[in-house]
């Protein structure tokens, strides 16, 4: 019981960071003068421009959006590992 909490906890986690984050992204698309391949993407992740002096715009959310991706997929598998396990 304890670790189907903890795996729904991660999965509650990591949905809301994700979410939270594409939340964030598509409303800051509009603004986006420059961008290189699909908007949405590039708002959270961006592109590093060394040696250009140019202004960004990007949210730059790339390690937060991957760790609530990974908080997320690790709860399915606490999750699904307690769902398929046998009680003795």
């Amino acid at each position: 019981m304890k670790r189907t909490i903890i795996g729904g906890v991660l999965v509650l986690t990591g949905a809301m960071i994700s979410l939270a984050i594409f939340i964030a992204a598509a409303s800051y698309v509009p603004s986006i003068d420059t961008w290189q391949g699909s908007k949405l993407w590039f708002a959270i992740f961006g592109v590093n421009d060394f040696g250009k002096e140019v202004v960004v715009d990007s949210l730059f959310l790339g390690f937060p959006f991957i760790m609530g991706i990974i908080l997320f997929i690790l709860g399915l598998i606490v999750l699904a590992i307690e769902y398929f396990r046998k009680e003795d």
